[in-house]
């Protein structure tokens, strides 16, 4: 059998390992033993050590679990509620409404999960409630939750990102800037279109009118301000080289602390509960990380990676046929697994091919991650579809149709940065400090 041939094999594998109930972990870890037991037998499993020892040798990585410490106090203390409630009293007097709301609260959670499901799931769990009892039309909210999570992955600090950079030994703080502005202008499309599609359609949102009073407004500026402080603090750090994203995220977790025992309501009892599910998220992910080296070790082994290189350069698709494809591999990943899942799977496969088609591996990790929440989104399965439809008592058929809108949107915004590659790499390539 050629390399090919089992590489497509092994690929099979883990998507009949996934359909049967495996979790990710171990849909990704056996098809890499397996293979492994085939090219060498039992002396050739002695190297698993080595791989277990480099999967988790990157000080990168510490960052993942202090990222999602940080999230985590947030939402248990009742922090990210208040969050929601401050930006409702800011932000829903413009066009849209509450739906405004959504893609803003998104956008700032997103700064603290770097997760899509995270996001959608949490912003959902508060907002769908008051939207339906408000009367917004529910395909528009739905929809409006399910693209809004997407920016979870794609604004810093993205975890998406951090594995991305462990995988590559690319500088996740460059990775961080790259996705900054590509997130700002989708929030910003986002909210455009909400804007004008409410505007004439004035069925689908109620009017809703901001703060009744200078006192209102104060409230709600207090309710955002010191998470905002935090996220700036925490990024600003980063970009001005004044600290490494680990140094970042430790000390954003002891400030997400403070604010959370003086804003939320962070008892012994709730810290205790957000340690215990940051170390069941912080191990799932490593977990599946683990998982990805030992596929990735048996895939070197074999010799497949560098034949596949070759074979995909041998194509001459061009950069833009070569992404059509991952797009087209991502969309059917979306459908199964969450984005960490398909990023530590197919980048250490795909990754060595980007300098045959001269592709700027920092841009690359932005349409990676544009790849991904499209994915998550796309109809009839994508996952994020799934998640927003499991936190209300609506169809999913109304999740996918309200999705659609900003479906197109992201297209929109991929094809730009795709076009124009610096609306992505103009903000790392005028930082001097990495």
């Amino acid at each position: 059998m050629s390399p090919t041939a089992q590489m497509l094999v092994s690929f099979l594998l883990f998507l009949g390992l996934l359909a049967s109930g495996f979790e990710v972990p171990f849909a990704i870890a056996v098809p890499g033993l397996v293979y492994l037991y085939l090219q060498g037998g039992i002396p050739i499993l002695s190297g698993i050590g080595m791989a277990t020892w480099g999967s988790m040798d990157s000080f990168t990585l510490t960052a993942v679990p202090l990222f999602i410490f940080l999230a985590e106090c947030m939402q248990q203390s009742g922090v990210s509620r208040r969050i929601y409630s401050g930006l409702a009293k800011l932000v829903s007097a413009l066009p849209g409404g509450l739906l405004q709301t959504n893609i803003v609260g998104c956008a700032l959670f997103a700064a603290m999960t770097g997760s899509s499901v995270a996001t959608a799931a949490s912003i959902g769990g508060v907002a769908l409630p008051q939207l339906v009892e408000r009367g917004y039309e529910r395909r528009m909210a739905a929809g409006s939750l399910a693209a809004g999570g997407t920016l979870g992955i794609l604004f810093p600090p993205s975890v998406a990102m951090i594995i991305y950079s462990a995988l590559t030994d690319l500088s996740v703080a460059k990775l961080f800037m790259a996705g900054l502005v590509p997130g700002l202008l989708l929030a910003g499309m986002f909210m455009i279109f909400i804007g004008i599609r409410t505007r004439f359609s004035r069925g689908l949102a109620p009017a809703e009118h901001g703060p009744s009073s200078f006192a209102d407004l104060l409230v709600g500026v207090s309710d955002v301000l010191p998470f905002a402080a935090l996220i700036t603090g925490t990024m600003g750090s980063i970009y001005l080289g004044i600290a490494t994203p680990v140094e970042a995220a430790a000390v954003g977790s002891v400030a997400a602390m403070a604010i959370s025992a003086i804003w939320g309501d962070l008892s012994w009892r709730s810290l205790l509960s957000t340690i215990d599910r940051s170390v069941r998220t912080s191990g799932n992910i490593l977990f599946i990380i683990y998982a990805a080296y030992i596929y990735a070790y048996a895939i070197g082994i074999a010799g497949i990676g560098e034949t596949v290189t070759t074979w995909l350069v041998g194509l001459h698709l061009g950069q833009l046929g070569f992404l059509l494809a991952l797009f087209c591999l991502y969309t059917v990943l979306g459908c199964f697994i969450e984005s960490i899942g398909m990023i530590v799977i197919t980048v250490p496969v795909i990754f060595p091919a980007l300098a045959g088609y001269g592709i700027d591996p920092i841009w690359f990790g932005v349409i990676l991650v544009m790849f991904v929440e499209l994915g998550q989104i796309s109809p009839p399965i994508g996952i994020n579809l799934f998640v927003i439809q499991s936190v209300w008592d609506g169809k999913l058929a109304d999740v996918v149709l309200g999705t659609i809108p900003f479906h197109i949107i992201m297209f929109v915004l991929l094809a730009l940065v795709i076009l124009f590659p610096d609306i992505a790499l103009w903000l790392p390539a005028h930082s001097g400090h990495f």
